[in-house]
């Protein structure tokens, strides 16, 4: 299930660098943010649904990659993006 296109939209709009800025990591980790809340949701109506749940596993793994790589390259952005999306910092493996 895609992601609204207005929500998606207004995501990008706040995270992005720049007017065009849809690929850097702030704006990915933001969006699947988004989608993970969105599946979330659809999991607590129908819990039985084991295809979205795997959806949802490999959607979080992939933003917690995206989040090593961002707190890799800018510590302060990781930081402020975390705090501004609502993510607590979880300590590498």
């Amino acid at each position: 299930m895609p992601l609204e296109k207005s929500l998606k939209t207004e995501t990008i709009a706040k995270y992005a660098r720049d007017g065009k800025d849809t690929g850097s990591p702030e704006v990915q980790i933001a969006v699947m943010q988004a989608r993970i809340a969105q599946i979330t949701e659809h999991l607590k109506a129908n819990p039985k649904d084991n295809h979205s749940l795997r959806g949802l596993s490999l959607l979080v793994g992939k933003r917690r990659r995206l989040e090593g790589y961002l707190k890799r390259k800018d510590i302060t952005k990781y930081r402020e993006v975390m705090k501004q999306i609502g993510i607590r910092e979880v300590k590498p493996r």
